[in-house]
C-alpha cells in the first residue's frame, strides 16, 4: 500500500472514531451548545421598582368602591402539593396553612379545573375566558428548532419510551418565538377592568407573548415586572439548594438555557433582587401598599413549583429530612410559595383591604410526571401534559369576604374559563362583545343557586388529544394511536375503569360533543412536536409494554 492510501485510511478512521465518541456525547454536545449561544447581557445590579402610586388618600371608603382582584396562579401545582384537601407534600409533612386559609375563609371549588394540562393556553384561557378553539392560542411557545433539541436529548436519555415526532416542516410554519402569544385583538382581564377604573399589574411569569403587542403592557396591563429567565437563584448562589431531574430532558434544557433575569415594563434583563417567589412577593406588596386607595388588579404568576427545583438553603432546612433530595427541594418551594400567600393575606389585612378583596388561588395545570414524584396528584391518574384528572384537577378557591359567605365547599365542577365573567360580575366591568365560554360562578359561590353550562360540558385539547366532561361523565381520545377512554367520575373518579366498550352509546354522544366542540376550531399555528408522557408512572420510572401513554402535541 503506498504511504498516502495509509494516511487516507489513518485519517478516515479517526473521523470515524470522533464521529462515534461525538455521537456517545450527542446530547452533551447539544446542551454545550445552548448553554454557550450567544445572548444578551444581563445586567449584575437590580433596580429600585418604582411602581405607580394612586391616590394619598382615597376618594370613598374601600366597601364604596369596586373589589380590588388579587388573582395568584402557582406553576405545576400538584391538588395534593397542599393540605386543603387532607394530603400535602411530602405525606403532609409541608402544611400549607396559608392556601388553606382562602379555602377556610372563603369558597374552595373542589372540582376545580385548569383550562389545559399545559402552561401558555391554560393561561390564555384564564386571562380571556375563551378556550383555545375561539382563540387559536392551543401550543405553548417554542423558539424554532427547540422541538428537535428535545427530541433528540430525549432520545438520547431515554430510550425505553416510544419515541416522540418532530415535525420541521410545522416548524417552519410557526412565526418566530416573540410573535406566538395570545394575539392582541383577545381582550384580557386587564383591558375588561381598565374602563371600570381599575390599575392592573402583573408580576412574575406571562407565557403569552414577548413582543410589544403581545406581552403584558400590551395586552392592557399598567406595568409588569416579568420573568424573563427561568432560575428561581443562580445556580452556584451561596443561599441556593438545586435538584436536578437528570431523567428528564426538559430539566436538562432548562438548566442548560436559563439564567437568573428579569424585567420591570421592558426594561433590558436584570438580576432579580432575590429568590424569585419571595422576590416577586415582596414587590406584591409594595405594589398593594402603593394603590391602595383605588381599585387594582394585581395579578401573580408564579413561577414555583416549576422546575428547575431550587429552593432556598433556610427552606431546605426547615422542611427537616425528606428524601429523596428532590422531594425535599420541591417541599422547601411548596412551604415558600405557601409563605407568599400569606403575606399577602396579612398585607390586605394591615392596609384594611381584606373585606373588599376578591382573592383567587389556582395552578395552571396539575403536577407534573416528570419530576419523578409519584403522589404530588394523588389519588389521581395522570399528570401534567396528560388529560387524565392528574393533569387538569386543580386547586381553586376564592375569597371575598364583602360578598362569599366563609368555609363554603361547592363540588360542582368548575374551569379557568369562567374566572373572566365571575370576575365582570363580581366588579361590574362591562363583558366584551365577543363569545365568552365560560360561565359565571358568582350564583354558586354565594348560594343563592346553581350555575347553567350549555351541554354541562367542559373541554380540553391539544393537537388531536381532546378530552370532555359532561356531567359525571368523561370521554378522552388520543387520535395519535387511536384510543379512547370513558370514565364514570361518580362512581370512579381516579379514573381506573375505562367503560368505552361497555358504554358505546355514551361514548358516542361525548364525542359529538368534542367534534361539535371543534367544528369551527381556530388555530393560530401547528404543533412541531409530538410527547409521551406516561399515565400511570413518573419520568423516573422505566417504560414497560402494555403500559398506559398519550402522545401530546406541542
Amino acid at each position: 500500500m503506498k504511504r498516502w492510501h495509509k494516511i487516507v485510511g489513518g485519517v478516515l478512521v479517526l473521523v470515524v472514531a470522533l464521529g462515534a465518541l461525538a455521537y456517545s456525547f450527542r446530547t452533551d454536545l447539544i446542551l454545550w451548545g445552548v448553554k454557550n449561544r450567544d445572548l444578551p447581557a444581563i445586567a449584575a445590579e437590580t433596580p429600585q421598582i418604582e411602581w405607580q402610586r394612586g391616590p394619598a388618600s382615597a376618594e370613598e371608603p374601600i366597601g364604596e368602591r369596586p373589589p380590588n382582584v388579587v388573582l395568584i396562579l402557582a406553576d405545576d401545582l400538584g391538588i395534593n402539593d397542599i393540605s386543603t384537601f387532607g394530603g400535602g407534600v411530602a405525606g403532609g409533612l409541608v402544611p400549607t396553612p396559608n392556601i388553606d386559609r382562602i379555602a377556610a375563609e372563603g369558597v374552595n371549588f373542589t372540582d376545580g379545573y385548569a383550562g389545559n394540562a399545559t402552561c401558555a393556553p391554560s393561561r390564555a384561557m384564564l386571562m380571556t375566558g375563551r378556550y383555545a378553539t375561539s382563540t387559536g392560542y392551543e401550543f405553548t411557545p417554542t423558539p424554532a428548532g427547540m422541538g428537535r433539541v428535545v427530541n433528540s436529548v430525549s432520545g438520547d436519555i431515554r430510550p425505553d419510551l416510544p419515541s416522540g415526532n418532530y415535525d420541521s416542516d410545522a416548524d417552519a410554519q410557526r412565526p418566530e418565538y416573540e410573535d406566538q402569544g395570545l394575539p392582541s385583538e383577545e381582550i384580557t382581564l386587564a383591558e375588561m377592568l381598565a374602563p371600570a377604573g381599575y390599575h392592573s399589574i402583573h408580576i412574575g411569569k406571562w407565557h403569552m407573548g414577548v413582543s410589544p403587542e403581545l406581552d403584558p403592557l400590551g395586552q392592557g396591563f399598567d406595568e409588569t415586572l416579568t420573568m424573563s429567565e427561568g432560575l428561581y437563584l443562580p445556580e452556584d448562589d451561596p443561599d441556593v439548594v438545586n435538584a436536578k431531574v437528570d431523567f428528564d430532558p426538559i430539566d436538562r434544557f432548562l438548566w442548560a438555557s436559563q439564567r437568573f433575569a428579569g424585567t420591570f415594563n421592558r426594561s433590558e434583563p436584570f438580576a432579580p433582587g432575590g429568590y424569585l417567589t419571595d422576590w416577586w412577593t415582596e414587590e406584591s406588596l409594595r405594589a398593594i401598599e402603593a394603590n391602595k386607595n383605588r381599585p387594582f388588579f394585581l395579578y401573580l404568576g408564579h413561577w414555583a413549583p416549576h422546575t428547575p427545583l431550587q429552593a432556598t438553603r433556610e427552606d431546605y432546612e426547615a422542611v427537616g429530612d425528606i428524601q429523596p433530595h428532590r422531594l425535599r427541594v420541591y417541599a422547601a418551594m411548596i412551604r415558600a410559595l405557601d409563605r407568599s400567600i400569606g403575606q399577602i393575606l396579612d398585607k390586605l389585612e394591615e392596609e384594611g383591604l381584606a373585606e373588599n378583596t376578591l382573592v383567587i388561588f389556582s395552578s395552571d395545570n396539575g403536577g407534573a410526571g416528570y419530576i419523578g414524584l409519584p403522589e404530588v396528584n394523588a389519588p389521581y391518574r395522570g399528570w401534567k401534559l396528560t388529560l387524565f384528572e392528574g393533569g387538569v384537577r386543580v386547586p381553586f378557591m376564592m375569597r371575598w369576604p364583602a360578598g362569599l359567605p366563609a368555609g363554603r365547599n361547592v363540588d360542582q365542577p368548575v374551569t379557568h374559563i369562567d374566572i373572566f365573567r365571575t370576575i365582570a360580575a363580581i366588579t361590574g366591568a362591562q363583558l366584551p362583545d365577543r363569545e365568552i365560554d365560560g360561565v359565571d360562578l358568582l350564583p354558586m359561590a354565594s348560594g343563592a343557586g346553581p350555575i347553567e353550562r350549555k351541554d354541562d360540558a367542559i373541554f380540553w385539547q391539544s393537537g388531536g388529544y381532546w378530552a370532555v366532561r359532561a356531567g359525571d361523565w368523561k370521554f378522552q381520545i388520543d387520535q395519535f394511536q387511536g384510543k379512547s377512554w370513558l370514565f364514570n367520575l361518580a362512581d370512579d373518579p381516579t379514573e381506573q375503569v375505562n367503560l368505552v366498550d361497555e358504554q358505546p352509546e355514551m361514548a358516542a354522544r361525548l364525542l359529538s360533543l368534542l367534534n361539535e366542540h371543534h367544528k369551527d376550531r381556530k388555530l393560530l399555528y401547528p404543533s412541531t412536536t409530538l410527547m409521551p408522557a406516561m399515565i400511570d408512572k413518573t419520568l423516573a420510572d422505566q417504560y414497560e409494554e402494555g403500559d398506559e401513554l398519550i402522545f401530546w402535541p406541542n
